[in-house]
């Protein structure tokens, strides 16, 4: 299936909408928290920076957009009790959840598998792939309680196709693209549908650091494939259930 990139999305798109979306201090993460308070969502802005939460909440603030939520977690450290009482909180304080973006990622450095470091890879894997799990199924009560929600998945070409050199971030991110085809089909006769987007080669903080001396005017802005996010997490997409989108 094909996105429509000539997709305008409506101002009130996520009117009432209550969205939670992981590394939302930076990147793609803080354009896409942006770009749901914009449209009118009530956005949760989980991240383990706290600095950089409070500049995306006071830039949604000033902005016009509507009140968010700060929830600091880092999750390479985060627990299932951690995950369990951020369900509550988000019950407490919102009574559901509407949409689910999955967008941290952790990419200590590019390296042979012999010569990987096992505490960084156990590391990464808990990032990118065990805290999604964690996080879907402690979310999963919340987001049955929404009468339409999205869960949408962030994959990548090295998780589709092995390449060399990509260590952890590479066989976590072959487990998230099984991982989001499996609950999007689990779940196909529920309210909850859930896609996946290879936003692909993105000017973000991880890039640069893994390739300094890429020329960065070759990427992509972290906000241009908002629109993508924008129409997973909206109405407009409500009959799309386990697909794949690449930026």
């Amino acid at each position: 299936m094909e996105f429509p990139r000539d997709y305008q999305p409506a101002q009130d798109l996520l009117r009432d909408r209550v969205i939670l979306v992981t590394g939302a201090g930076d990147g793609i993460g803080c354009a896409v928290a942006r770009a749901c308070a914009s449209h009118g969502a009530s956005v949760i802005l989980l991240g383990k920076t706290i600095k950089k939460l409070e500049a995306v909440y006071d830039e949604i603030e000033q902005a016009g957009g509507p009140q968010p939520a700060i929830y600091p977690m880092n999750l390479e450290g985060a627990t299932p009790v951690d995950y369990d009482q951020l369900a509550l909180t988000l019950e407490e304080n919102f009574g559901r959840l509407d949409g689910l973006l999955h967008n941290a990622a952790m990419l200590p450095y590019l390296s042979r598998l012999k010569d990987y470091e096992i505490e960084d890879w156990l590391k990464a894997m808990q990032v990118n792939l065990n805290a999604p799990f964690m996080l879907t199924q402690a979310c999963m009560g919340l987001l049955h309680k929404a009468e339409d929600a999205s869960v949408v998945f962030t994959g990548d070409s090295v998780g589709v196709e092995a390449k060399p050199f990509w260590g952890a971030y590479g066989v976590s991110k072959f487990g998230v693209e099984g991982m989001a085809r499996i609950w999007a089909q689990e779940l196909a006769r529920t309210p909850v549908r859930v896609n996946l987007v290879d936003p692909g080669p993105t000017l973000t903080a991880l890039r640069k650091r893994v390739f300094p001396a890429e020329d960065s005017s070759q990427l992509k802005a972290p906000d241009e494939p908002t629109p993508l996010y924008l129409w997973l997490l909206g109405g407009d997409s409500r009959s799309v259930r386990g697909e794949r989108f690449s930026w």
